[in-house]
């Protein structure tokens, strides 16, 4: 598939991993804690912290950026660390809310946090990046899509934006015919799924895309989608498009299929984890697509090792939520080394450095080769999409 512009180069995202967090450096740690950048001076080590839902129903998400950055922060210190540094890796939970995100922030940098990786979730980043800006902090968020979380220069992310998602989805199905007749069900109460609907809207009829329904769900009201799924069946709908995440997915699908209404399902990141929801018939989601810049089965040496480390260590194979985030501490490094950096420098001096440095580094990262990230903080890279075949995602192209 081709690369997308650089209007539309960002990064995807996608987890299909609850696991307990052994060896992450979870908040459990507090033994650990300091605060400035002191210890890490005194230590000789560069200190990364991660903020995400470790608990709760988007825990799929919070652990597999905790995890893949942990699988990358093992591989780089073996390797001989950063500049010859070791780096230590601190996971944070935030329940997938914004107030203990930045709760979760405060505690990393009394820990002796100078980068981020975080958080994990849209509003959350949000919600933080106002702190990392104030105190002139490096956030690099794995799967932050939003458009509003990158709008300060100290703020990159490696996943698609909410808009981008759209497009490329609704190019996607385009471009490999999946479809001519589309039903949409989104949540708009939600910043990521109204995002990734609106751009879907419109690129839709570039593409020659008959929408035959539009319907809507909010936080309020999210268990109950027959009405919804009526009228794209009324509608004629051959693919319906699902820009949300995996636990309400889950409810659509089996809301389905009791109907007998069996089109093609296709979403975005978020849909990442529904084979992961307790008591879900993975059966009922064969065919399924998604939109995402990984896929675990893909054959190039990078991936094939990835993916056996990630599965040695947590026994659950990874997604593209835990690929973004292992990309993510990667391109750290990389910037890292462009920019000469040593542990006693400043938060502040290795923000500075590190945003002029991401606009310079090229990364072959696992989700995707070349990636270059503009000084908007919008990542170069092109989308890949998986289908669900007997209960696993496989590559779709």
């Amino acid at each position: 598939m081709k690369k997308f512009t650089k209007v539309m180069s960002v990064v995807c995202a996608s987890a299909m991993a609850i696991t307990v967090l052994a060896g992450c450096g979870s908040s459990s740690d507090s033994s650990t804690a300091s605060s400035g950048s002191a210890e890490s001076e005194a230590a000789g080590v560069f200190k990364i912290g991660a903020i995400g839902p470790l608990t709760g129903g988007a825990a799929a998400y919070g652990n597999a950026v905790v995890n893949g950055a942990q699988v990358a922060v093992d591989e780089i210190n073996a390797a001989g660390g950063i500049n010859g540094y070791q780096v230590e890796l601190r996971g944070e939970d935030d329940e997938m809310d914004s107030q203990k995100s930045v709760n979760a922030y405060n505690s990393l940098k009394d820990w002796g946090m100078q980068m981020l990786v975080g958080s994990t979730t849209s509003a959350a980043s949000i919600a933080v990046s106002e702190y990392t800006k104030e105190d002139n902090m490096f956030q690099l968020t794995p799967s932050g899509s939003a458009v509003d979380c990158v709008k300060y220069d100290n703020v990159f992310r490696v996943c698609f934006s909410d808009p981008a998602q759209g497009t490329a989805s609704a190019q996607y199905i385009g471009q490999n015919k999946l479809a001519t007749k589309i039903g949409i069900i989104y949540d708009s109460s939600d910043v990521y799924s109204s995002g990734i609907y609106q751009t879907f809207v419109t690129e839709a009829a570039n593409q020659g895309l008959e929408i035959v329904s539009q319907e809507a769900f909010t936080a309020d009201n999210k268990t109950d989608f027959s009405v919804q799924l009526q009228k794209a069946k009324d509608g004629g709908a051959e693919l319906v498009f699902l820009p949300i995440y995996y636990n309400e997915a889950s409810l659509i699908l089996q809301q389905a299929n009791t109907m007998g209404f069996k089109p093609v399902f296709f979403g975005c990141d978020g849909l990442d984890g529904i084979l992961t929801v307790e008591n879900f018939d993975t059966s009922i989601a064969e065919g399924t697509m998604l939109l995402t810049p990984f896929a675990a089965d893909a054959t190039d040496d990078a991936t094939k090792k990835f993916v056996t480390t990630y599965e040695q260590k947590y026994q659950v194979t990874p997604n593209q939520f835990a690929a973004d985030s292992y990309d993510a501490v990667y391109a750290i490094k990389a910037a890292a080394e462009k920019a000469g950096l040593t542990p006693e420098q400043s938060v502040s001096e290795i923000c500075e450095a590190l945003k002029s440095a991401m606009t310079e580094i090229t990364v072959d990262g696992i989700t995707s080769r070349g990636m270059t990230w503009e000084a908007s903080g919008e990542p170069n890279k092109e989308p890949k999409a998986v289908r669900i075949e007997s209960g696993a995602y496989v590559s779709a192209q």
